[in-house]
């Protein structure tokens, strides 16, 4: 295999920390919580104590002003876990991200402290029953009102951290008539009044992560807390934009680690299972198959490695985001279904890490932006988009 350079020695002690803190804290509790369709609240109060939560924060704000690496190997050792109920990754490198970036300082000091300690769960709602990948399709709407404040009304759904949420970052029209120009974002805190979590919903896979449905019912959300105040009014769409190829290769990154895992669950399984008098890494297409499925996942990891680096120096674009996240995930699925073929029976019980695996993979060619979207974002970078036809 090749040599990965993007670490070092206090990387890899982040990890070794990290893993030992899943080891204690998620791994004996992971299958009941995917039988309750949520984590515990306790492990996020857990990870902020032991620094896991907004490590990429600056120190002011109650992080380690560490580089996005430290992120990453998050991403990827909950991924090779299996452990795909914990919403830290969402929590801590989407919308914290969001406050860093286009937060007032009001919003920054007294907000992201408390997501780094866990005190806060976070949480971003953009999708909508009839708006998914189509983000200009949204309908809820945030009418300013004459004291300065915001009338919110619309439901969102699909709410990764929704059922736990105490801060929402809400995608929503100000200014209605003027479609994508017209979005902002807004910060929606529990309690306040019409805004109401609804059921948490049952999924194919990811069933310890609470998703949720969220409603919005005149929530009068004050001119304090639309992100950035008002020179961010109406700029919603484009602070999306410019978040998208961090958040889409984070799913390539996770798609990436899942892999390699199911990977390396089934070398070990084919070798002990025995068929016909002799094991399964005995027959020569298992061990061709693995090969390939190796490869792959090989060249999928050297191109996320690049594009990791490219991220580090702010110069990852978003067409090549799309082709990450893409590729990767489309791999993914690909891996996990013959994955399941070599464990044959036992691929199909829930008790088998590989199956829940193939059961979460599926979402990511869809979150983020559903693949079919990724190839449009590739050909419009080509030059081939729908207008230049």
């Amino acid at each position: 295999m090749i040599q990965r350079t993007l670490f070092n020695a206090e990387h890899e002690a982040f990890r070794d920390s990290f893993e030992r803190f899943m080891a204690r804290e998620i791994a004996p509790f992971h299958a009941a919580w995917e039988e309750q369709g949520y984590v515990d609240r306790a492990v996020w109060h857990k990870a902020g104590a032991n620094g896991f939560l907004g490590m990429t924060l600056p120190e002011q704000y109650g992080g380690a002003g560490a580089d996005k690496l430290y992120s990453v190997l998050q991403f990827e050792a909950l991924a090779s876990a299996g452990f795909s109920g914990i919403g830290f990754g969402l929590h801590n490198e989407i919308v914290a991200p969001y406050l860093l970036n286009y937060g007032t300082d009001e919003q920054k000091q007294r907000l992201l402290p408390r997501l780094a300690s866990g005190e806060l769960v976070g949480a971003i709602a953009m999708s909508e029953p009839a708006a998914g990948s189509d983000l200009q399709g949204i309908r809820a709407t945030a009418l300013v009102q004459p004291d300065g404040s915001y009338l919110l009304n619309g439901s969102k759904t699909f709410i990764t951290n929704g059922w736990h949420a105490d801060l929402v970052i809400v995608v929503a029209k100000t200014n209605p008539d003027a479609g994508a120009k017209g979005t902002s974002l807004l910060l929606v805190e529990r309690g306040m009044p019409g805004f109401t979590v609804g059921q948490r919903l049952k999924k194919l896979g990811l069933k310890a992560q609470d998703t949720s449905e969220l409603f919005f019912d005149n929530v009068r959300v004050p001119a304090a807390n639309l992100l950035g105040g008002p020179a961010q009014l109406n700029r919603g769409f484009i602070c999306l934009m410019e978040q998208l190829p961090w958040e889409r290769l984070q799913i390539a990154i996770t798609a990436v680690a899942a892999a390699q895992a199911a990977i390396d669950w089934t070398v070990a399984y084919v070798k002990e299972r025995q068929v016909f008098g002799q094991a399964v890494a005995a027959f020569q297409n298992t061990r061709f198959t693995l090969a390939e499925l190796q490869t792959e996942v090989q060249v999928a990891r050297v191109f996320v490695d690049k594009c990791i680096e490219l991220l580090l120096t702010e110069a990852l674009d978003t067409a090549t985001a799309s082709m990450a996240k893409y590729w990767c995930s489309d791999l993914q699925c690909k891996v996990m279904d013959a994955c399941v073929q070599l464990f044959g029976g036992y691929g199909y019980m829930w008790d088998y890490p590989i199956t829940r695996a193939y059961a979460d993979a599926r979402v990511q060619r869809i979150y983020g932006g559903t693949n079919e979207i990724m190839k449009e974002v590739i050909t419009r970078a080509m030059g081939l988009g729908a207008k230049s036809a």
